[in-house]
């Protein structure tokens, strides 16, 4: 089978390996004819960016560049970058990379021609009418790892670096226009960085499964997503160069974002704190975070999951697949605690609390409180 295709659903995706080289097409049916190409410190000076930029410049579409992301990027990286994109004179950003580097592009495009600060866009009630749409940059996504899905996303996560609370800015004009998935590029990607991210997919996944908003499409997606990360992570991890189940990751990741409009819950209420005060990787703090917060919603979610185990081919129902998550975990490598990310009990209190005003909390299946969390906590700890 050929992994190849033209998708609209839900933006229009060029999938398939070795499709990088059409990146100026894509700019161009985008809108953008001086675009910038935002992404991490990280992958700056590797070669897929330097490939990137070399298509961008042999289109006549320049090679530049802003890669001043941290890894849980801030309003600070923020406006540098948009400094960089009016100083550029640019009309178009071409988000590259990871989660850090996606989100950061994304928002660099949005606050480009906005005049009001990024908190006053948070995904609260209807805050993103206050933005100034026709101001929103376009945008193409090019991600270089499969977990977060931010490419099909109309958010981004932002660090706030005075208070470390992650914030979700969302608007429907940050989803790129144009979205090229290039497998090759995730080929170079650490096995750490592969486990992780490819857990952040699957935790997107349950989590969009778990939720009780209605929204069947997504329902199916998810369950779907969770097969392809059961089938093809394991592969991916065992070998870096295996094609088929690199884009098989890839679409896994896209699912989990298109799927997580149903919604997301504790694992991430609880994940987005750890990252902003300890600046953990999101997909790996997910991943640990999971089977206790599984444990925790168990009597609302067992009958749905009884039912997914089976589609999945996991025996024992809602049991069988809670271990089937400890074990993969085991498989990919992931540490069994927060503690061994750095994350310290003395900080459980304020960590709850943050947790309590995220808003993946609305699509928990059991309701939570401040106890809840903590609780939650104490056990990943």
């Amino acid at each position: 089978m050929t992994l190849t295709g033209n998708w609209t659903y839900p933006t229009a995706i060029r999938f398939g390996a070795g499709r990088l080289r059409e990146l100026p097409d894509a700019c161009a049916e985008a809108g953008m004819a001086r675009p910038l190409l935002v992404t991490d410190r990280g992958l700056a000076d590797l070669p897929i960016t330097a490939a990137a930029l070399d298509v961008l410049e042999a289109a006549g579409l320049g090679r530049a560049l802003f890669a001043e992301v941290d890894p849980n990027p801030n309003e600070r990286n923020l406006a540098a970058g948009v400094a960089a994109f009016r100083a550029g004179g640019h009309d178009g950003v071409i988000a590259f990379g990871g989660g850090s580097g996606l989100d950061l592009g994304k928002m660099v495009a949005f606050m480009s021609g906005q005049t009001r600060p990024v908190w006053d866009f948070e995904d609260i009630g209807d805050w993103w009418t206050r933005a100034d749409a026709e101001a929103i940059a376009p945008i193409v996504a090019v991600p270089t790892t499969a977990g977060t899905g931010s490419e099909v996303g109309r958010a981004s996560v932002i660090t706030n670096a005075e208070t470390h609370e992650k914030k979700i800015i969302f608007h429907p004009r940050v989803l790129p226009r144009v979205v090229l998935c290039d497998p090759e590029l995730t080929v170079g990607m650490p096995r750490a960085i592969t486990a992780g991210t490819g857990l952040d997919a699957f935790a997107h996944c349950v989590e969009a499964f778990s939720s009780p908003h209605y929204h069947p499409m997504s329902q199916g997606i998810a369950l779907e997503g969770m097969r392809l990360v059961k089938e093809y992570l394991p592969r991916a991890y065992a070998d870096g160069t295996d094609l088929e189940a690199r884009a098989h990751m890839m679409s896994a990741a896209m699912m989990g974002s298109t799927a997580f409009q149903k919604g997301l819950g504790a694992i991430h209420a609880m994940s987005h704190p750890i990252g902003a005060v300890f600046n953990a990787h999101h997909g790996t703090t997910n991943a640990i975070c999971m089977p206790a917060v599984l444990d925790f919603n168990a009597e609302a979610i067992r009958e749905r999951f009884d039912s997914a185990a089976a589609y999945l081919g996991i025996e024992g129902g809602f049991d069988g697949f809670r271990a089937f998550v400890q074990e993969l975990n085991d498989r990919m490598g992931i540490p069994r605690t927060l503690s061994e990310l750095g994350a310290t009990p003395e900080r459980i209190d304020e960590l709850a609390e943050m947790a309590i005003r995220d808003p993946s909390c609305g699509g928990n299946p059991v309701p939570l409180t401040v106890e809840d969390l903590r609780t939650l906590f104490q056990r990943c700890l």
